[in-house]
């Protein structure tokens, strides 16, 4: 198993609100392309419904992190794009939705959201992408 730690309390900075400022890692690393909202035939889903894209999104990186044997709890980073960033509550209630429950006790993985004036096709409102600890 990969040994990292997230640090969320740093002096002289706010806790972040529901990602890590940092994590630390040791082991093999994955850098995970950007998922979308494609389902298993490559059809769009959710078109126009940001809650939906998103899970489908994180439900494709997931089938990704397992498949190298890792899960949730192995996520280092997220990166989020999307296109009106005044939705990111969404994003946040779909992650926690489907995330939490995996990491326990864990706080979640260091983040970032970047606002884009758009996406490799104009129906996707989400894109993710991950670093993950892979377990030897």
């Amino acid at each position: 198993m990969p040994v990292h730690d997230r640090i969320t309390a740093v002096s002289g900075l706010a806790p972040p609100p529901g990602y890590s400022h940092a994590v630390t890692a040791s082991g093999h690393l994955a850098f995970v392309s950007g998922q979308i909202a494609l389902d298993t035939d490559g059809q769009v889903v959710g078109i126009g419904d940001l809650a939906v894209q998103t899970e489908q999104a994180l439900t494709n990186l997931h089938r990704i992190i397992k498949s190298m044997g890792a899960d949730w709890p192995d996520v280092l980073k997220l990166g989020w794009y999307l296109l009106d960033v005044k939705d990111v509550q969404i994003i946040r209630e779909v992650r926690n939705r489907v995330i939490r429950p995996a990491l326990g006790d864990l706080p979640n993985p260091a983040s970032t959201l970047v606002q884009v004036a758009a996406l490799v096709r104009p129906e996707f409102l989400v894109e993710v992408d991950a670093v993950v600890a892979v377990p030897d």
